[in-house]
C-alpha cells in the first residue's frame, strides 16, 4: 500500500494510505459476486415471465437490473465511497483533496467503468502503473480510493496529554474514527506551524460538519480544534 500525499492550497501536506489495486479487485469480486447471485435469484424467482412476449420480457428484466446497473452508484452515494466490497476491505473512495466526494465526482467514476472495467480491465492495468493506483475513473472525478486500516500506534499518532480531572466539551466527537483523528491532527500541526490560517478554518469547517457541532464555544479555530483532539482522545480512552 503506497503513501498517498495530498496538498492543500498553502502546500501543507496531508498524508494517506492509497489502497493497492489487489485490495481492489478484491472488493471489486465481492461486489461482481453480489451483483451474479441477485441476477441468479431472479432467474429463479420471475421464472413465471418466461411465457410472456419478448417486449413485456425484456421491460421487466431491464426494470429489475437496475439494482444492478445503479449498484456502484447508489451505495458509493450512501455509504460515503465505499460499497459492500469496499467496506468489507476497508477501503473508500474521497476527493484528492482529502475531503468526502459528491454526487457528480461519484457519477463520473460510475460512467466510466464502462471503459476501466469493460474494456479488457483496463483501469486495473492503468492502476498498476499509477502512483495513486487511480482508474481512469478516478483521473476524471479527481478522485482516489484510500485505505482506512490503522498502520501507525495510535500511542504515537493521535494521544494527548489530558490533565487530570478534564471534561469534555463535545460528545459528539466519538463520530470521528482513529484514521479522521490521525488525518486531523497531522493537518493541524501542520497548519499551526506554517500559520496557515485558510487551512485551519477548512479543517474547522469540516470537522464542525462532520461531528455535528452546532455552537462552537472556543474563540480561536486553533483553541477549538485543539478541544476537538483532547476530548476525542478523552472518549477513546474511556470507552
Amino acid at each position: 500500500m503506497s503513501e498517498l500525499q495530498i496538498n492543500t492550497t498553502q502546500n501543507v501536506k496531508i498524508s494517506f494510505n492509497a489502497s493497492g489495486a489487489g485490495e481492489r479487485l478484491l472488493a471489486f469480486i465481492i461486489d461482481i459476486s453480489i451483483k451474479i447471485g441477485y441476477m441468479l435469484v431472479l432467474n429463479w424467482t420471475f421464472g413465471a415471465f418466461d411465457n410472456m412476449d419478448q417486449w413485456s420480457q425484456i421491460a421487466i428484466n431491464t426494470v429489475l437490473s437496475f439494482p444492478v446497473i445503479f449498484y456502484t452508484l447508489t451505495l458509493e452515494s450512501f455509504l460515503q465511497g465505499q460499497t459492500i466490497g469496499k467496506r468489507l476491505m476497508k477501503i473508500r473512495v474521497v476527493k484528492i483533496d482529502g475531503y468526502q466526494a459528491s454526487f457528480s465526482d461519484y457519477v463520473i467514476r460510475w460512467f466510466f467503468r464502462v471503459v476501466d472495467i469493460y474494456i479488457f480491465g483496463l483501469g486495473f492495468f492503468v492502476m498498476l502503473f499509477n502512483k495513486k493506483t487511480q482508474r481512469i475513473g478516478d483521473m476524471a472525478a479527481g478522485t482516489a480510493v484510500i485505505g482506512l486500516k490503522d498502520t501507525v500506534n495510535i500511542n504515537h499518532t493521535i494521544l494527548e496529554n489530558l490533565k487530570e480531572g478534564y471534561k469534555p466539551t463535545y460528545p459528539n466527537v466519538i463520530k470521528l474514527s482513529d484514521n479522521d483523528a490521525r488525518i486531523i491532527k497531522e493537518t493541524f500541526n501542520s497548519a499551526r506551524i506554517s500559520k496557515d490560517d485558510k487551512t485551519l478554518i477548512k479543517l474547522r469547517d469540516k470537522i464542525i460538519e462532520v461531528v455535528g457541532i452546532k455552537n462552537v464555544k472556543q474563540s480561536t479555530d486553533i483553541e477549538f480544534i485543539d478541544v476537538i483532539l483532547k476530548d476525542y482522545n478523552f472518549y477513546t480512552q474511556n470507552m
